[in-house]
């Protein structure tokens, strides 16, 4: 009985199906738009410009059809394949803005100072020799390994317990990953596992932080990854470095930054049980990124408050967007 419910309200006609697009989708329309401009001005600097711009083509034409389908067949089906399509794209817009901040300088060698002032070391280096317990190494890599399933997650929540508010969910973290997006292109920072491999771990510990120019836009080797290398988590953390990893996207850290939304999503829907399960991951995520070397200490942090302040930022302008119908 209640899959008959489930299939009956998935598949059910919407009386006044929306006629225009999703606001997660003008979201990207938007960002696909600069970017495209940004392709077009900088064309001969780029290493990709025609590959870039063909698939911002693709996804223009996706998003074209999937409107269409939806038209046709207005239903909650056809809505949350429009969604979930959009955001299974996220993992590609990530590594383009690696091909777009290679415009600019690399701010490793300013970052790994900053983490030095502040914390007399380097903690991306330090914790990861430090910690060598598989139990804690896996859970560490278990952390890090939940992002996109956390996202699927929190999403399909709403959409199955709090459908009036699915949209919403979609628009506040495509919104604030794309608000990510637009900072890792103007703040080229490659992280702690491409740039201690770059300089050196020896000159690193030495508290020695080199300007490393263009250095990333042809070299994107990284450390290895630290933990206990039989895990099952940590070949799921290897797995996704070697599908998408650049040089890119350390600053501030999106991991963070999207788990914390993800978190305070979770109180909102009113499930305490959804949110009781978000924080021990999203603990577990905060370190992970710092003990993986993805991210400096100050990257974490950074993700932290910008995690909060877009959770309320968009959280606000999609309710502008709700009054005005």
């Amino acid at each position: 009985m209640v899959m008959k419910k489930i299939l009956r309200d998935l598949f059910r006609i919407e009386k006044n199906p929306r006629k225009n697009l999703f606001a997660m989708e003008w979201v990207i329309m938007i960002y696909l738009l600069f970017t495209s401009g940004m392709i077009l001005l900088n064309y001969t600097h780029l290493d990709n410009p025609q590959a870039m711009i063909t698939y911002r083509v693709q996804v223009i034409a996706i998003t074209a059809a999937l409107y269409i389908v939806y038209r046709l067949i207005p239903c909650r089906f056809t809505r949350v394949v429009r969604v979930v399509v959009q955001l299974s794209l996220l993992t590609w817009w990530y590594p383009d803005t690696y091909e777009l901040n290679k415009l600019f300088p690399n701010l490793d060698h300013v970052f790994a100072q900053w983490e030095q002032s502040l914390f007399g070391c380097q903690p991306a280096l330090l914790f990861s020799q430090a910690v060598t317990n598989p139990i804690v190494t896996e859970l560490l890599d278990l952390g890090y390994a939940s992002y996109y399933p956390l996202i699927a997650l929190v999403c399909f929540y709403y959409f199955f317990c709090r459908y009036q508010e699915f949209q919403r969910c979609a628009f506040i973290v495509t919104a604030s990953f794309f608000l990510y997006y637009v900072i890792f292109i103007f703040v080229p920072v490659a992280g702690p596992t491409f740039y201690y491999q770059a300089v050196g771990v020896d000159e690193i510990a030495k508290g020695i932080f080199p300007n490393l120019h263009d250095y990333f836009r042809y070299h994107n080797e990284c450390m290895p990854t630290p933990g206990y290398t039989d895990g099952i988590f940590y070949h799921l953390v290897e797995g996704a470095k070697a599908a998408g990893e650049r040089p890119t996207a350390a600053f501030p850290s999106s991991h963070v930054g999207i788990t914390v939304v993800l978190l305070l999503l979770a109180w909102h829907s009113g499930s305490r049980r959804l949110f009781y399960f978000v924080i021990p991951l999203f603990i577990l995520m905060f370190f992970a990124t710092v003990y993986i070397q993805a991210h400096y200490a100050v990257d974490t942090i950074a993700g932290l408050i910008t995690g909060i302040l877009f959770y309320y930022l968009f959280f606000f302008i999609s309710g502008k967007m709700i009054e005005r119908g």
